[in-house]
């Protein structure tokens, strides 16, 4: 998804849990995994691209590691970057995937449940053959990230490209919306698989706020 996006569902997500710099924080770490160099060239864990869904779970579990341990030695920062990057990963399976695709199959056409009664955690779909992610094209297929030339470009990408599965953005048509509902879900549910357990000291310092003991 585009950096708007990105911010916006994390936000939206997360805004009431998180006090505002640790949540600034989250949304940081987040939006850097879309850096042109460290975060597009070589990482497509990151994204959920080129179908190494393996590799991309294993990718958030790394990450999702990273929090307790840094919150024990008092390193929130660490510990909110971690979950910054590994919610952007998880927001991407749905924009970067024909997952919302194979799951409107279920339905007769003109017939879609609304955005928010979408599934994101349907298994057949996830763990399935069918799931495929955008492959990114070198060297043309960056081109494509450029607006003044994207119109050039996407025509002569293959249509498991990456310029093509996309749901990045709302011009990409009316799977963006649900694409945007999923997103929010996976970063709500990132977040409690990831404080799960968590005293309420620590999970106060993740969070940058104090939280009520009935939250736990």
């Amino acid at each position: 998804m585009l950096s708007t996006y990105h911010r916006a569902i994390t936000v939206q997500a997360l805004s009431a849990i998180f006090g505002p710099f640790a949540l600034e924080t989250v949304v940081t770490a987040n939006l850097n995994q879309d850096h042109w160099l460290r975060g597009q060239i070589g990482h497509p864990e990151y994204h959920f691209d080129q179908n190494v869904f393996a590799k991309s779970w294993a990718y958030m579990e790394r990450n999702r590691a990273i929090v307790r341990p840094a919150l024990e030695v008092g390193d929130a920062r660490l510990a909110q970057k971690a979950l910054g990057r590994l919610t952007h990963a998880g927001q991407d399976l749905y924009a970067h995937s024909n997952y919302i695709s194979l799951w409107m199959s279920y339905f007769s056409k003109g017939k879609w449940p609304l955005p928010d009664e979408i599934n994101p955690f349907d298994s057949d779909l996830l763990q399935g053959p069918e799931l495929r992610s955008g492959k990114i094209y070198w060297p043309l297929e960056p081109f494509s990230w450029l607006p003044p030339l994207r119109k050039f470009i996407v025509p002569l990408l293959p249509r498991d490209s990456h310029a093509w599965m996309n749901l990045d953005g709302p011009e990409r048509g009316p799977l963006f919306q649900y694409a945007v509902a999923l997103a929010i879900k996976r970063t709500r549910y990132e977040y409690e698989q990831t404080v799960q357990g968590m005293p309420a000291e620590l999970l106060s310092l993740f969070c940058g706020k104090n939280i009520p003991s009935h939250e736990v």
